[in-house]
């Protein structure tokens, strides 16, 4: 990130990315004049650095510079007096009723992630430990979303959204973690809706942070992505919890379902791009999805970005009736791009986010070694930094080396049943 003066600042200032206090706390989201208002308490509380996740920012009539990536020297007393100040054009995006009071995240989530804090996220394995957690919590906190539709046809949008506002943060930081967590078979296939949609949401969630979206069309876009199969509760189960071909006649049933998640958005007052979002996501480039048969710039952002992520989940996902795929396999797949299915912009966002050989694959190096895909390189997504399988650090630490074309070549991908015997190595040699 860098850092913008305050003084270089004037009213309606309209910047190209977010404008920060520091990399949670958000004064002003791109694409948004700045309130004159704003300017002046941030002047008052003795702020004089601000953060921008870009070197240079626009203005709609100049150019504004920024210096060299800082921290922010301000104090934490005056970050909490503006977290407790009730000027309503500083705003962190959280919902708020009609008295002007924040409405909080769920409270489950929010005890999952005061948990989360309170732990030492320096350990690697607690570290990972803690993204299986609030995965868990999330996934159940979709299920009660569901179950509550389903039983009262209505939605809490204002806890829905500062929920999904606390996933967008999370994952923020968490990024290279979420994506290692992973659901058994059976958690997959008891509850098929409400898995899919929360990974499906990590990685949509995930392509939109690489593409750079300003934090309020994440927010949208998580929302949109958890609720995109909501139309599906109104068709009988069967039909997509079977281990056997559908007829045509049920095809065509699982067909509607995009419509009724739209119009149930609708009838829900849900924003016009949410509405949108879940109605596109089956939507393809070439026209070859449904419901309409949209075609390119027809199609919504939202809807394109749910529909490569859900595509892509569903080749690694697990069912009764098919076998998983390996996550490198998808990636080719998903860059093959057959007919033009998907948008390229987004597919190439899932590449870097992921690497060509995604987070949480294991793979045979080139001097012989195992080794786990735990992070991407940002500016070279064919080479992503592995964690080195029965090897660690001197201090203890998992070793995480970053490969290349040359001395640390990553072979080949493991297949599923040598990453099954992997992983069943690794969990007998934890337990003694």
């Amino acid at each position: 990130m860098g850092t913008c003066k305050l003084a270089n600042l004037t009213a309606n200032t309209i910047l190209s990315s977010d404008l920060m206090l520091d990399r949670l706390f958000l004064i002003c989201p791109a694409g948004c004049p700045i309130p004159n208002t704003t300017l002046i308490a941030l002047k008052e509380w003795g702020f004089t650095d601000l953060q921008t996740e870009e070197n240079t920012i626009t203005k709609a009539s100049h150019s504004i510079k920024t210096t060299s990536n800082s921290q922010n020297s301000s104090t934490s007393d005056a970050k909490k007096r503006i977290l407790s100040s009730k000027t309503e054009d500083i705003t962190d995006l959280v919902e708020r009723n009609q008295n002007g009071e924040e409405i909080p995240a769920n409270p489950e989530i929010r005890l999952a992630l005061e948990n989360a804090k309170s732990k030492d996220s320096s350990n690697e394995k607690t570290h990972m430990q803690i993204a299986q957690d609030i995965y868990t919590a999330y996934a159940r906190y979709i299920s009660s979303i569901y179950t509550h539709y389903a039983t009262h046809k209505e939605f809490n949008i204002g806890e829905i959204n500062s929920t999904v506002r606390e996933l967008v943060l999370f994952i923020k930081d968490n990024q290279r973690f979420m994506l290692r967590v992973t659901s058994s078979l059976e958690d997959r296939n008891k509850n098929f809706l409400v898995n899919h949609s929360m990974r499906a949401t990590v990685l949509a969630l995930t392509i939109g942070l690489q593409l750079k979206m300003p934090q309020t069309k994440l927010i949208e876009l998580g929302v949109a992505c958890i609720l995109h199969e909501i139309g599906m509760i109104r068709l009988s189960p069967q039909l997509y919890m079977n281990d056997r071909p559908l007829t045509l006649a049920e095809k065509t049933q699982i067909l509607t379902h995009p419509i009724i998640s739209y119009n149930i958005m609708k009838e829900c007052n849900f924003p016009l791009s949410i509405q949108l979002a879940v109605l596109d996501h089956h939507e393809r480039e070439n026209g070859s999805g449904y419901p309409r048969h949209s075609v390119g710039n027809n199609i919504s952002l939202y809807g394109k970005i749910i529909g490569v992520a859900c595509s892509f989940e569903a080749i690694t996902a697990p069912r009764y009736f098919k076998e998983a795929r390996t996550t490198y396999e998808a990636m080719i797949e998903m860059l093959k791009n057959e007919n033009h299915q998907y948008d390229d912009t987004i597919l190439k966002a899932l590449l870097y986010s992921l690497s060509l050989y995604p987070i949480g694959a294991y793979v045979y190096l080139s001097n012989g070694k195992i080794a786990q895909v735990v992070d991407v390189t940002p500016d070279d997504p064919k080479n992503p930094v592995v964690q080195i399988i029965g090897q660690k650090n001197e201090d203890g630490t998992p070793q995480n080396i970053q490969t290349n074309d040359t001395t640390m070549k990553i072979i080949r991908v493991m297949n599923k049943e040598e990453a099954h015997d992997v992983i069943k190595s690794i969990e007998t040699v934890q337990k003694n």
